[in-house]
């Protein structure tokens, strides 16, 4: 029943939209925004109505564009119920979905993280957060939250101005600053966003400019397993984790893609048209392989510094050494990866040399099989009184038969030994 009537509000809005952009009266123009507005309400006051496991039965059952938009309407409060309750395909594509989201606190009961939406301090009396998390935050909230927490909350316009040596320090009250690159990867749109991590009083504070699957999935797990995370460390150590699992997973990716690029590279011909394509696929993967060895090389500089410091339990130390590992391990597919990239470069750039050298031939050999018929040519284009065939009444067409003859020997020639195929 809710999907069937989800699906018509759906269509009833899809047909607003494209009369939308029609011209109108203001009158009638006025009209169909109310309609579409009275029925943004109606979806939304419908979803909230519906159960998580119901809701996720109708993301599955909805057209993938449908499903988007009706997720982009969710409330927030949900989202992660939702995600439990999905396939996991699907999961992977909603939590990649960018959503605007209000800042989030997320303090623990029973072992697992419980989120509190907040938007302003009444929100935060008698929470004991772990974690708050801020996307895309205004100046306002960044500051009536410094003030709440007696912090300075960076700006995340600004976290990519910042120099490398100056991402990972402590404050002399005690704040732990650390502003880490976090893998977005997206079809045609893989990037690194910045995200800036503060611990204090053992609370975890993330600021960053938009939605990761990182951070959606994380949540996702603390919510679901006991004992998952305890502290705001823990928080920091398990985003830093999964960050490392999503490049991982972002690799495989790449082998995935290649391994399809290796066998056109391989097969026995390639156009020119083909070897275009497959050197922009190239550049692609190898601009995402870049990316996600700079992210792990950030996330590697970032549990360093933690290391370093002795800011760890021994418990989080063994965490923070196994992060590293699994680093490591990544490291060598990387640059496995870039080898692999630059063999497909090279045999691809070379079937493009090798048609090249086909057309080349086709012109070298007519050049050297006109040769003789244009010095025939010339010979008799001198016009001198020596040549008896000047006179002869067969001598034109002997001239004719004997260029045809000139240019058939090399020919046959280039034939027999193999030139010409």
């Amino acid at each position: 029943m809710y999907l069937q009537t989800i699906q018509e509000l759906l269509d009833k809005l899809k047909i607003l939209e494209g009369t939308g952009s029609k011209q109108g009266s203001p009158r009638q123009n006025q009209a169909e925004s109310l309609t579409y507005w009275k029925h943004m309400g109606e979806l939304r006051a419908l979803l909230v109505r519906v159960e998580p496991a119901a809701l996720a039965r109708i993301l599955e059952a909805l057209p993938r564009d449908d499903a988007l938009l009706v997720w982009d309407h969710l409330d927030d409060k949900l989202t992660d119920d939702v995600l439990e309750e999905l396939s996991d395909s699907l999961r992977e594509t909603l939590a990649a979905q960018h959503r605007t989201l209000s800042m989030n606190a997320f303090e623990l009961a029973q072992g697992r993280l419980h989120q509190i939406a907040v938007t302003s301090p009444e929100d935060l009396v008698g929470a004991k957060p772990i974690w708050v998390d801020l996307v895309g935050p205004t100046e306002t909230d960044r500051q009536w939250l410094g003030f709440y927490f007696d912090i300075e909350v960076p700006d995340p316009n600004d976290l990519t101005d910042l120099e490398a040596s100056a991402r990972f320090y402590v404050e002399e009250n005690g704040e732990i600053h650390l502003h880490s690159d976090f893998l977005l990867d997206r079809e045609g749109d893989s990037r690194n966003v910045a995200v800036a991590f503060i611990l204090y009083r053992d609370i975890l504070f993330s600021v960053r400019q938009e939605e990761l699957p990182v951070f959606r999935l994380q949540r996702l797990r603390a919510r679901t397993q006991a004992g998952y995370v305890t502290d705001g460390k823990d928080m920091l150590l398990d985003l830093y984790a999964a960050d490392a699992e999503y490049s991982a997973d972002a690799l495989e990716d790449v082998y995935a893609a290649l391994g399809a690029v290796g066998k056109q590279v391989l097969s026995k011909t390639m156009t020119d048209e083909e070897a275009a394509k497959i050197l922009a696929a190239i550049a692609e993967e190898e601009d995402l392989n870049g990316r996600i060895r700079r992210n792990v090389l950030d996330t590697r500089r970032a549990l360093t510094f933690l290391i370093r410091r002795r800011l760890l339990s021994p418990a989080q130390f063994d965490d923070a050494q196994q992060i590293m590992r699994d680093i490591e391990s990544l490291d060598g597919h990387t640059a496995f990866l870039f080898d692999k990239i630059n063999f497909l470069m090279d045999a691809t750039v070379g079937f493009i040399n090798i048609n090249q050298n086909k057309i080349i031939k086709i012109f070298s050999v007519a050049s050297v099989a006109l040769l003789p018929p244009t010095l025939i040519a010339s010979i008799y284009g001198m016009n001198f009184k020596n040549l008896p065939e000047l006179d002869w009444f067969w001598g034109y067409p002997f001239s004719l038969v004997l260029m045809v003859t000139s240019v058939a020997i090399p020919i046959i020639f280039f034939r027999r030994k193999g030139w010409l195929r």
